[in-house]
This record gives C-alpha cells, structure tokens and sequence, in this order.
C-alpha cells in the first residue's frame, strides 16, 4: 500500500535509536524526507546514514536537546530550511527516569517536565506557523501505554504523558479548521533499549534475573510476546500519512492488547 507520503517533508524528534528511529525509518521508507534530531550529532548523523542507506531516501541528521528551548527551535527552523517546509511533526522523547513518588526529588520533576511534557509544546509552537503555511499537516506524538493505566515504578512518565495526551486533544480541536490533525501513539511493551534498562532495573529490585521479568511481561500480553519498533513505526507513518486523513484527536495503543481498559 502506498500511503501518499514520497516527497513529504517530516520531522522526528529524537530519532538516533528507539520508536524515534523506527517512525523515522518508516517515514523514510515510505518516501519521505526526514530530518531528526540527537543530543549527540554523530548519533544523529550516523542514523541519518543507515535510513538514508536503506530507504534511498534524504534523511538529515541534527544535534538538539529536545529538553532545552533554544537548542529545539533551532533545529526545526533549520530543518525547516533545509526541507523547504513542513507537512510532518513526530514529538518525541527519552522516557523520564523510572522511580515511585517517594524516590523522586523536585530537580527529577522539573527535568521531566521539560523533556516530556514542554518539548511537545515548544515543538509545536515552532512547527506551527511553517505547517500552516504548506497549507495544513500531521503532529503525531509518541507517547506510552501509561496515558491508559499507571506502570510500575514510572511515576513521572504516569503523571506527564497523559497531560501530553489531553494537550494533544486540545489541539485535534483547535486545529482541525487548519487542515491539521493531531493525534498520539501510544507503545506497550516494545523491545527496545528502553525496555531493556527498565527489565533490568526490574529485576534488580525484585531480586531476580531480567530474563524471568521479560517472560513474565510477555505472559500479559495477549499476544504472547512484545512488539517490535517496525511494527510500531509502520503504525507511526500510517497516522501521518493521507491514508489516515480522518484520524483526529485519536490515541492509538500499539500494545498487543496488553490494556484492556475499554
């Protein structure tokens, strides 16, 4: 299936590895010319690279700290250079760190909020005027299966992704006459490094191996096993693309069933 989406400029933040990689990986697949961001550049760069050398696609890698305003809006403005405009807008960031309420101190709340929480504000502060002059676009937001019921230990990533979610619908309605849609996905359990660190912590404090807490958590998916980052990136471009042109303020799970909160 051709999703519409060759020639499409896009933006993903955070993008060196992880769901970040995967949706700019799948964009890039599907046509797209992508530009993401690092805090490191050789990271970003080097990413840049391996989509460029597996899609055929322009892809341009930046160094950025999506938590720190200026560093962020200068990147999209200069990717917004570079790729003559804007059609695509991926939010994304490094989880917060894990901890419960007790652990955490009000230094791990402030940083939390700048990376989780204000990095989608800012970015679509930026984004906004360049995807209202192509004429209207996507912002997608990746996000976690905690806007949908807490996990275990992540106390930040519980409290700040769904205020990211009900940004998110705020904006489907104030921007829909703008011919752009606003809609987030959300992941379970995806294997990524992410995954890994959290199972190891995890095991750490239930004084088990990682192995024995990664088997556990695939028992709770009803699939039996976790997702990959293509499977979640496919769903990513999708919900950027034409073929998702009806999809408006929708948070999308991409978890195996694992929630089955109606």
């Amino acid at each position: 299936m051709d999703l519409g989406l060759k020639d499409q400029p896009a933006i993903v933040l955070a993008a060196s590895a992880g769901l970040g990689y995967a949706t700019a990986h799948a964009l890039a697949h599907e046509g797209a010319r992508v530009a993401l961001c690092s805090r490191s550049l050789e990271r970003a760069q080097d990413a840049a690279q391996r989509i460029h050398d597996d899609t055929g696609s322009a892809v341009t890698g930046y160094a950025a700290d999506v938590a720190d305003a200026a560093s962020l809006t200068a990147f999209i403005d200069a990717a917004v250079r570079e790729l003559g405009g804007l059609r695509i807008l991926v939010c994304n960031a490094g989880g917060p760190p894990p901890g419960n309420f007790s652990t955490l101190g009000e230094a791990q709340w402030a940083a939390a909020y700048q990376l989780t929480l204000m990095s989608v504000v800012r970015s679509v502060t930026t984004a906004l005027p360049h995807l209202k002059a192509g004429g209207g676009g996507r912002i997608l937001a990746l996000l976690s299966s905690s806007v949908k019921r807490p996990l275990d230990n992540l106390t930040l990533s519980n409290a700040l992704r769904p205020a990211v979610h009900g940004l998110l619908k705020s904006l489907s309605v104030e921007l829909g006459p703008d011919n752009i849609q606003v809609n987030g996905l959300a992941p379970g359990r995806v294997l990524t490094e992410r995954i890994q660190q959290l199972d190891e912590g995890a095991a750490a404090r239930r004084g088990t191996t990682w192995q024995a807490v990664r088997e556990a958590s695939e028992q709770e998916v009803p699939m039996g096993r976790l997702g990959t980052p293509d499977e979640f990136g496919r769903v990513a471009a999708f919900l950027c693309s034409p073929a998702a042109a009806y999809v408006n303020g929708s948070t999308l799970l991409v978890d195996g069933g694992a929630v089955t909160a109606l």
